[in-house]
């Protein structure tokens, strides 16, 4: 059985995506900021490189070499660009990509060493449309998305490979607290209305992208970001 980190794996789409993959029979380990009393759950702020090496150490230990990575864990600061401090805009750059970058090295030693691995680095369509208010957040995902394209290339001889899957309109924690401080740009039936399949994603959607590009049916896929937006950005 393979093994697979994902972060931000307390709610949301991380933890949508590690229930997933329990069901596909992957030994899997979260790491998150809130601790938790689930099994296999770590606790660990991905800005902490120290903390990130101690918990996948932990994780080696339970379950042995690490070749699955999800990327989930996130955050974001709802706020007008001339209100932005450079603490707000730096902590959500640490988070959303500096987070991204502690948490693939500290386990692609283990990747290179079986010669397999598969990353998937949640972004977000933000980063092709934009999106007001959240400036730092679609800096941190865009620079994601190009991470993604050069680690492909980079590893990709090694039996690695690295894709992006940025969710669209989906039904989490963080779309919520947006509905509730107005920055939605209207209603979630206007936006409802404005995706082709007509509903809000779930992060089950998400999911099922993700467990397709950690299988080996993906193995000729890398580099890509994988849009699950119900038709909104393509």
């Amino acid at each position: 059985m393979k093994t697979a980190v994902v972060t931000g794996g307390g709610s949301g789409i991380g933890r949508a995506v590690a229930n997933r993959l329990r069901a596909d029979g992957y030994h899997v380990a979260t790491l998150d900021v809130v601790a938790s009393d689930e099994a296999y759950a770590h606790t660990a702020n991905v800005t902490d490189r120290a903390a990130v090496d101690a918990a996948m150490a932990a994780v080696r230990e339970q379950f042995g070499p690490i070749t699955i990575l999800v990327n989930a864990a996130g955050m974001e600061r709802f706020k007008r660009f001339t209100d932005l401090t450079f603490d707000d805009f730096q902590r959500v750059i640490d988070v959303n990509l500096n987070g991204v970058f502690h948490c693939i090295q500290a386990v692609l030693p283990d990747m290179i060493d079986a010669g397999w691995g598969r990353i998937v680095n949640i972004s977000s369509s933000s980063a092709h449309s934009g999106q007001p208010y959240m400036s730092a957040y679609v800096a941190a995902k865009s620079a994601v998305n190009g991470l993604t394209k050069s680690l492909a290339l980079e590893y990709g001889p090694m039996g690695i490979t690295v894709n992006a899957v940025p969710p669209g309109f989906i039904d989490t924690p963080m779309l919520r607290k947006s509905e509730e401080r107005g920055r939605l740009g209207g209603t979630i039936a206007d936006h409802i209305a404005r995706t082709p399949v007509r509903r809000v994603g779930k992060p089950e959607d998400i999911a099922a992208a993700c467990a397709f590009l950690i299988s080996e049916e993906a193995g000729y896929i890398t580099g890509q970001i994988l849009g699950v937006n119900g038709g909104r950005n393509t």
